[in-house]
């Protein structure tokens, strides 16, 4: 299961995003439940809001001059709770603008659920010759 806010680019009406799910699916053979949270609600991200106001601590009055700044400082940050951050660094460069078509959504085995379809939905992987 994945929850994700309800904009950005993993927003429930982002093309690009389901076809990468897709191709998640198709990798790992993994049935995939989508779960978005609805707009305007991703305060209640359990993540986000147990972590970043964390994490913005860590970074206060910090000049964030690279990204090795970036992430040691957010790599150490902890909570009383136990909580810990893992990151790195992608250097991977991505392409932007990628439009996804009709043609290409239909490709998707995308079933959506019977309570806000749009919101919740899941992504079975395809048989891959």
């Amino acid at each position: 299961m994945i929850t994700a806010d309800g904009g950005g680019s993993n927003g429930s009406r982002v093309r690009l995003w389901k076809v990468e799910l897709q191709k998640f699916a198709d990798a790992t053979g993994l049935t995939l439940q989508i779960h978005h949270y609805p707009p305007g609600t991703s305060k209640w991200n359990k993540i986000e809001h147990r972590l970043f106001c964390h994490i913005t601590q860590n970074w206060r009055g910090k000049p964030l001059v690279s990204h090795q700044v970036i992430l040691d400082l957010t790599g150490a940050t902890t909570t009383k709770t136990g909580l810990e951050v893992r990151c790195e660094l992608d250097p991977k460069t991505y392409e932007k603008g990628i439009k996804v078509t009709n043609a290409g959504m239909e490709t998707l085995i995308i079933q959506g659920a019977a309570y806000h379809p749009d919101w919740n939905y899941t992504i079975y992987p395809r048989q891959l010759e």
